[in-house]
């Protein structure tokens, strides 16, 4: 199978699953960018091959015996050879703990491997987990008599880091909103106006994804999450959140505005400024090209 054929199996099934789980709630693509990139290689109108790979969410809602439901995130990313390869799959839930988690994800991989090896594989990963997904939460409570807010006590922490591309960011109420809500979640960063935009925050997953809940709503020509780490912080508190932090703040960074509107960066500086966080492999992600 050619890298253009897999290309196109994969966006065939990102439309399949688009058309069967329409709301957000249920399937959501994280880098739109990734997507369209892959239809640009698909079409034959770009020989390059795509630099990031397709991410998105599924979450499956399954009910567990007392008659309650309970939600598997599955937090996935198709390698551009797939379906040769198997897919990047990790469930998550807050009553999953530590150990739960890591057997659930070992054994779906398994399933993976002797099931789908070749083939399309989301929906049955999907249904695998809807099937399955209760029976690893329920070992352990009936083991160990791990209550649901036990359970939802050791879970991880997790540290994010969202990177966020948007066509342009000039408006100031936009701008402030972004430092007051950074603030407001305590995350760190940065925010680069001008065109394009550039968006980094960093804090505990729950905020970031708050901070990227509400950017969104917001009226944009275009904007997206260009890349995400997420870091498990296994019981982890303040110190380690602090230690994971590439900034100490979230403030916004103009570098020798330029042009007729005074409104494109230097993207030399930035370059540098990521440089010195640590952060330079970030550059070619955002722009396609190594950075100097």
């Amino acid at each position: 199978m050619s890298n253009r054929e897999e290309a196109e199996i994969q966006i065939s099934e990102l439309d399949l699953l688009s058309s069967m789980f329409p709301y957000e709630e249920e399937f959501i693509v994280t880098d739109q960018l990734a997507v369209a990139e892959l239809k640009h290689y698909v079409e034959n109108q770009s020989a390059e091959v795509p630099s990031s790979k397709v991410q998105f969410i599924l979450n499956v809602k399954a009910e567990v015996p007392d008659a309650s439901m309970v939600e598997f995130s599955m937090c996935c990313a198709l390698p551009f050879t797939y379906p040769a390869v198997l897919p990047e799959i990790t469930v998550r839930s807050p009553l999953l703990s530590r150990s739960q988690q890591i057997h659930l994800n070992s054994d779906l991989k398994t399933y993976l491997m002797q099931n789908c090896s070749g083939e399309p594989c989301m929906l049955s990963a999907r249904e695998w987990v809807k099937d399955h997904g209760v029976a690893y939460i329920d070992r352990e409570l009936s083991s160990s008599s791990v209550t649901t807010s036990d359970a939802m006590q050791s879970e991880d922490i997790v540290f994010t880091r969202l990177w966020i591309y948007s066509h342009h960011i000039y408006n100031k109420q936009k701008r402030k909103n972004i430092i007051d809500w950074a603030k407001e979640l305590s995350l760190s960063g940065f925010c680069m106006p001008g065109k394009p935009g550039v968006v980094c925050v960093e804090g505990l997953q729950s905020s970031c994804e708050e901070f990227w809940s509400r950017i969104r709503r917001l009226t944009w020509k275009r904007i997206l999450i260009r890349h995400r780490e997420d870091v498990s912080l296994e019981g982890g508190g303040r110190d380690e959140i602090q230690k994971q932090r590439k900034f100490s703040t979230l403030e916004e960074k103009c570098f020798d505005a330029h042009g007729a509107r005074g409104n494109h960066m230097d993207l030399g500086q930035l370059y540098h400024f990521l440089e010195e966080k640590g952060c330079a492999d970030i550059f070619q992600m955002y722009f396609g090209v190594e950075g100097h």
